[in-house]
């Protein structure tokens, strides 16, 4: 690992956002390098460090035994040097309804580098500003693994915003040297399910919301699902639509219920998020294409086909190449993008 040098990063660059933060801690604690950030969250209504960004900068310094200054609420400006990560037993909660599976996303890198460790996440787990964790376990998870990550996570309870109270376990294995795959094309769909959860709602609102996926997207019964969440503190309502290929792949779209939102609204929200994935015959979609960004490059080989990338990972994208040296490279084609990774070492 690099200890002999500090990354500058302007946090109001591109997004502008926590994510800028949060690939800077992971990739900080799994190559060693310590990194100063300005203007944190400049493009955001209120700037600086939140609950949740906060609990990310306190988990990834507890892994790291790293020595951290304007680790406090509201700061917009934080220096971070990392020791190596530690595998154990750790407990982040968020301690409002800001999204636990962010806190989990910024220290999964150094995590996968340590191995051997459980976490136990609280706060928000179903949140609409945020990857659900439906979608980080369904989805991003499976590829992990083949990936060659020993990890599984475990849900065990709801936290819906904004009321939060989630909770969830993470759990890793040995830590395995990452493989990158090659994620170039779309199998057959063999499986097809969109659950409608509501907490502490009325189970109309689930019902609604599967009978316009039925009618826009053809599902039959059996691929309907609506479920009563019992175990949240408060009221929520979540749309998740699957769809799982000949490979065991599975690609995730979600609609958040939120107040003055119809049930109709949240499914042709998520409706819509697949249809422009189905159209574009791709193997990973927007937000997929974000989580990937940081396992291919600690891998240095892989590549994947996606929708046109957001600018949330472009972004990360950006940060990725101040900590590895990987290429990373974004080829467009029409409406579609295929990023490819190559040139560092495996790290893990």
């Amino acid at each position: 690992m690099t200890t002999n040098e500090r990354i500058h990063i302007d946090g109001s660059f591109g997004e502008g956002g926590g994510q800028i933060l949060r690939s800077a801690l992971g990739l900080a604690a799994v190559t060693g390098k310590s990194f100063e950030i300005e203007k944190i969250r400049a493009r955001r209504k209120k700037p600086g460090l939140l609950r949740q960004h906060l609990t990310a900068v306190q988990a990834a310094k507890a892994m790291t035994n790293a020595t951290v200054h304007g680790d406090e609420l509201g700061s917009k400006y934080l220096v971070f040097e990392p020791g190596p990560p530690t595998p154990g037993d750790y407990h982040f909660a968020v301690g409002s309804a800001g999204s636990a599976t962010l806190v989990f996303q910024a220290i999964l890198p150094a995590l996968l580098v340590a191995g051997r460790s459980r976490v136990v996440f609280e706060g928000g787990t179903h949140n609409p500003w945020a990857p659900p964790f439906s979608f980080i376990d369904r989805a991003f998870m499976p590829l992990l693994r083949r990936m060659g990550a020993e990890i599984d996570l475990r849900l065990e309870r709801h936290g819906f915003y904004p009321a939060g109270g989630g909770r969830f376990v993470c759990e890793v294995g040995a830590a395995n040297p990452l493989r990158g795959l090659q994620l170039l094309s779309r199998g057959k769909v063999v499986r097809r399910l969109a659950s409608a959860k509501v907490a502490h709602l009325d189970a109309s609102i689930a019902q609604r919301e599967l009978e316009v996926v039925k009618a826009r997207l053809g599902f039959e019964r059996h691929e309907l699902e609506a479920v009563a969440v019992k175990d949240s503190v408060g009221p929520g309502n979540i749309l998740t639509i699957e769809f799982e290929d000949q490979d065991g792949s599975v690609e995730v779209f979600t609609g958040f219920g939120e107040v003055r939102r119809s049930a109709e609204d949240v499914a042709k929200h998520a409706i819509r998020d697949a249809r422009n994935w189905l159209k574009a015959d791709v193997r990973v979609g927007e937000h997929l294409a974000d989580q990937l960004v940081a396992p291919f490059a600690m891998a240095g080989s892989g590549a994947y086909r996606s929708t046109a990338l957001s600018r949330h990972t472009l972004t990360n994208i950006t940060i990725t190449r101040l900590f590895l040296d990987v290429e990373i490279t974004p080829v467009s084609e029409g409406q579609t993008t295929t990023v490819s990774f190559d040139g560092a070492p495996p790290i893990g």
